[in-house]
């Protein structure tokens, strides 16, 4: 069979089959992303149905999956909202990294992997999935309750600290030494404090360049330009990824809601192609000897997200019960877990670290739905106490009292 055929079947067919489970997963309302996984795991290196025509054009559709889910993510916030953030839940940002980050860095060490492959697991136990959790907000009903707030803080802070961890992680990975690594970091910071100047200053006047009433101009402008920005910041060694989040950041108002509207399918075909190529190079017999490891590190690391979420909210004044749900909200990890993974894979520097990734996430993407329904009422059940009956002022002898039939709680002045 000619191989253009082939590749149009093999690629159909992926399409097709990432469509089924989406819906599959729509149907009992949880997220669709260890499905995906899972696709990769099977039609991958190890797999029960390998496949070869449409790996590389598989590989640039991932690639571009990673570029539109930062950049949706930046279209979710302006500029203004991430220095408010900044400023206002700093101090939960450095908890969040401390609390979430070690456990992924320590297991790392332990495991003897290296001082890179420790900071390469840190980030993916640190960040939490934006898309998971913003399905499960909306599919709760939580979007207008008190602690959503903190929660969205929490994950803006989150966004804004991969733009300095993966030019770091990047530059680690490539094996530059102090000096370029320095350059590095010092380029990417320059590069997001310039995007959000220009942002918070000018972010009207580069709105009213990119818009147009013209759908099709619209997605024609920012997808090209998104593209673009996204291949000169790599060039410039800084990742592809955050380049799309300060595009996204840099525009506003209506140009921000229609490119969301314009590109969430574009987002959705992506992405999905991206977790199954990351199933795809992950073998599916190297993930048993790491389960265990990747067990224990999701039982750990769910327990410091609930920490600190309960302790974010805690601090912004947030009820008990809306402390927990806070909490539970933060659990599940995915995209950035699975992209962090991925550029360690790449770059090959540890054999275990993507099934290792792999196992973590399908774990927590599945648990966090779950933990971000169940924690309020299980936590509310296991620290309430029985309250005993306050005592009843004594009644006068000449008091009289209506009928209970007519109302047995409200007593009648004689």
């Amino acid at each position: 069979m000619h191989s253009s055929a082939v590749f149009l079947i093999e690629f159909g067919a992926i399409i097709l089959g990432l469509g089924l489970l989406g819906r599959f997963a729509a149907r009992f309302q949880f997220s669709p992303i260890p499905l995906y996984l899972l696709a990769g795991l099977a039609f991958g290196e190890g797999g029960l149905l390998p496949l070869g025509s449409s790996e590389e054009f598989v590989a640039i559709g991932a690639e571009i999956g990673v570029i539109l889910l930062l950049l949706m993510l930046g279209l979710e916030y302006t500029a203004s909202d991430l220095v408010s953030n900044l400023r206002t839940q700093y101090r939960a940002g450095l908890l969040d990294a401390l609390l979430n980050a070690l456990p992924g860095a320590l297991l790392a060490l332990l495991l003897g992997w290296g001082p890179v492959a420790a900071v390469v697991l840190a980030g993916v136990t640190w960040v939490s999935s934006s898309g998971v959790i913003a399905k499960v907000l909306g599919d709760l009903g939580r979007l207008g309750n008190r602690e959503t707030p903190v929660i969205l803080s929490i994950l803006v802070l989150e966004d804004l600290s991969m733009a300095v961890y993966l030019p770091i992680v990047t530059a680690l990975l490539a094996g530059a030494g102090l000096a370029a690594g320095s350059v590095t970091l010092a380029i990417a910071l320059g590069v997001a404090a310039l995007v959000l100047l220009l942002a918070v200053r000018y972010g009207r006047h580069i709105s009213r360049f990119v818009s147009s009433d013209d759908p099709e101009k619209l997605l024609l402008v920012v997808l090209g330009l998104t593209l673009v920005v996204a291949g000169v910041a790599q060039q410039l060694q800084v990742s592809a990824a955050v380049g799309a989040f300060l595009v996204g950041i840099a525009l506003s108002g209506e140009v921000a809601e229609g490119a969301h509207n314009l590109l969430a399918p574009l987002r959705d075909l992506f992405a999905a192609v991206f977790f199954v190529f990351f199933g795809l190079h992950t073998d599916p017999a190297t993930i048993p000897p790491v389960l265990l490891p990747a067990l224990a590190l999701a039982v750990v690391t769910a327990l410091t997200k609930i920490a600190t979420g309960y302790w974010a909210a805690r601090r912004a004044g947030i009820s008990p019960k809306g402390r927990w749900r806070a909490g539970g909200t933060l659990v599940a990890r995915g995209e950035f877990s699975i992209v962090i993974a991925g550029l360690a894979v790449t770059a090959g520097i540890e054999p275990s670290l993507g099934p290792l990734a792999t196992a973590y996430v399908l774990i927590l993407v599945v648990l966090g739905p779950l933990t971000a329904r169940w924690t309020e009422p299980l936590a509310t059940r296991l620290t309430s106490r029985p309250r005993r009956p306050a005592p009843l002022p004594p009644v006068p002898e000449d008091a009289g009292f209506l009928d209970s039939a007519e109302d047995p709680d409200r007593v009648a002045r004689p």
